[in-house]
């Protein structure tokens, strides 16, 4: 991400490449600890829901750590914003059909209702975090 001089952002850029690898590497282990959570959001249009749960859950660890390294950053930015597109039909269909997972307490379910909603724009916020990776970097070395 760019200012409009052209300089980077370094003093962030770094630190929050590793809260961003670190938050999809956690999400991935979850789709593994808790895949039944996850099949509940899958449409109802897409086969083999635990498959899908479970290739989500690789992808986003596999390209969580790669977004960490100098290396990798690039490709697995952008590969992390094909997955955040791939997931987006999820998303909606939490929404619209209020798909509540079942691990959300009774007594928090309007709320997770709200955070369904909110959770569409965050999207966008998330698909630009990544966006800003796939840039080249000072830190680039292949």
């Amino acid at each position: 991400m760019t200012t409009e001089t052209g300089s980077r952002l370094p003093r962030f850029e770094r630190p929050l490449c590793y809260v961003m690898g670190s938050i999809y590497v956690v999400a991935g282990i979850s789709h593994f600890l808790a895949p039944k959570l996850y099949e509940q959001v899958v449409p109802p249009l897409f086969p083999r829901k635990l498959d899908l749960v479970y290739l989500s859950g690789v992808a986003e660890i596999l390209l969580g750590v790669g977004v960490m390294f100098p290396r990798t950053r690039r490709v697995s930015a952008w590969g992390l914003i094909g997955l955040l597109v791939a997931v987006f039909p999820a998303n909606v269909y939490m929404a619209t059909e209020r798909i509540v997972p079942e691990a959300v307490p009774e007594s928090m379910r309007d709320h997770a209702d709200v955070a369904l909603w909110v959770r569409l724009p965050l999207q966008a916020v998330l698909i630009l975090w990544a966006w800003w990776y796939t840039e080249p970097s000072s830190d680039d070395t292949g």
